[in-house]
Formats: structure tokens, sequence, C-alpha cells
């Protein structure tokens, strides 16, 4: 299935999840993260903030156990037409843009690229790790300048099941997917 068709029908799935439904949904994701995952104290960890009125998946869950836990915590904030990764704290003051995304005040990039883990914002992704965003290409470009070691990691409410057939040479595959029933691997004979 294309790009374009993959993206308005998980938009509309996302649409029919009443907001409690997004929500528990959410936690399951958290969970199945951390008990996956287990991130230790003083790892560096890249996460999205949710658009939550586009039923995101609700990573505040994972900011508030990454910031109590003493995992460093980096979040993308746009500036411009560029993406900049921002270190954030419990007393980070935060504003909301024209997009709806509440983001730091700060615009001070941490420069930062050796990250353990960036779970990533997706609408969908299939069973070879292809993404499917809402196509501005950012996290495309946050992944060509991030350590190669960096495990990067998909979130969604939905389990794949169809291929994306417009994958772009410039693509670049998630290594894992987190979803409400499993954590997938798209590490073959890499772990």
């Amino acid at each position: 299935m294309l790009k374009a068709e993959l993206r308005k029908k998980y938009i509309q799935k996302r649409k029919a999840l009443s907001p409690d439904e997004a929500f528990l949904l959410s936690e399951k994701n958290f969970e199945n993260f951390i008990h996956y995952f287990n991130p230790k104290e003083s790892e560096k960890v890249h996460v999205f903030i949710p658009i939550l009125s586009r039923k995101e998946i609700d990573t505040q869950i994972f900011i508030q156990y990454f910031l109590s836990h003493n995992i460093r915590v980096f979040v993308p904030k746009i500036v411009g037409d560029k993406l900049i990764n921002i270190e954030i704290f419990e007393d980070t003051l935060f504003e909301t843009n024209s997009w709806g995304i509440s983001e730091p005040v700060s615009n001070e990039d941490s420069h930062e690229n050796d990250y353990h883990y960036v779970i990533t914002p997706l609408l969908y992704c299939d069973k070879k790790g292809n993404r499917v965003g809402y196509g501005k290409g950012f996290y495309d470009g946050l992944f060509q300048g991030i350590s190669s070691e960096t495990k990067k990691i998909g979130v969604n409410y939905f389990d794949p099941d169809e291929y994306v057939d417009d994958v772009w040479e410039n693509d670049i595959p998630l290594d894992y997917l987190v979803t409400p029933t499993e954590v997938l691997s798209f590490l073959i004979g890499l772990e």
C-alpha cells in the first residue's frame, strides 16, 4: 500500500479511538517499552512530545518515568525548517507551537547525537520497520545524524498488517516497533 493511503487509513483508525482507549493503549505501549528495554539511570532517550489532539501515543507517561528515574530526556523542537534536540528537566518551561505541539521555550540545541533510544512518532510501521509519518522527513534527518548504536523505536496503537510499497531511498527503517500487544525487532540476526 502507498504511504499516502496508509497515512489516510491510520489517521482515520486513530480518530476512531476514544480518549480513554488511546490513553489505555498508550499505557500498554509504555509497559511493553519498559519491560523490553529496561532503560537505566543516566541513559539518554530522545522522545517526541505527543500531539494529543491527533491522538498520538501519550509519551508524557514515558517522560515522567524517565525523569523520575534519572534517565536523561531529549525532545525535538522545530526551529525554522530544522529539528533541534533539547534536553529537558523537571523544571523545563514549555509553550505550544503553531502546530499544537508542546515544546520547550528554550532554543538551545543540545547537539547530542549519541542516544540509547529514539522513540519515534508514526502513523504506521510495516513488518520491515518502514515508517509512515506525516511526510515532513524530520525523523529521517534525525536518524542520519545519530550514532549507529542508537535504537530507533516506533510506538503505535496498531500492529503491522500490510507493507509500505513506496519506500524511498532516504527512508531509514526503525529497529523496533512497540505496540500495546508486543515489541517487534527488525534487527534480524543482530540481537
